[in-house]
C-alpha cells in the first residue's frame, strides 16, 4: 500500500436527514453514539424539519455514525440522508446546536 493509498486518519461528513426525526430524541441520540466513538462535530434541527449533523474522525467510525443516521432512533421515521464529504475542521468534541 502505497502513501497514497492509505485511508486518511480523519474524515468529515456532514448529512442531512429526512423525515419524521425531530422530537424523537435524534439529538440525543446521535451525540451519544458520537461522543462513544470518539467523533467531534455536531447535531442541529433545520427549519424545515430535518436533522443536520457534521462528524469527524477515524473513516470507520464516521461510517458508522451516516449509517445510523439512515435509520435514527426508535421513534424516529428516516425518509433519506444526504451527505457530503469535507474537509476536516480539528472538531474532537461532538455538540448539540
Amino acid at each position: 500500500m502505497t502513501s497514497q493509498d492509505a485511508e486518511p486518519n480523519t474524515v468529515r461528513r456532514r448529512v442531512l436527514v429526512h423525515g419524521h426525526v425531530q422530537g424523537v430524541g435524534f439529538r440525543m441520540s446521535c451525540q451519544r453514539r458520537a461522543a462513544d466513538a470518539g467523533v467531534g462535530g455536531w447535531v442541529r434541527n433545520t427549519e424545515r424539519g430535518e436533522v443536520e449533523a457534521a462528524f469527524e474522525g477515524p473513516p470507520r467510525a464516521v461510517d458508522a455514525l451516516v449509517a445510523w443516521c439512515r435509520q435514527g432512533p426508535s421513534w424516529a421515521r428516516v425518509a433519506g440522508v444526504d451527505t457530503i464529504d469535507e474537509a476536516p475542521r480539528g472538531e474532537s468534541v461532538f455538540t448539540i446546536r
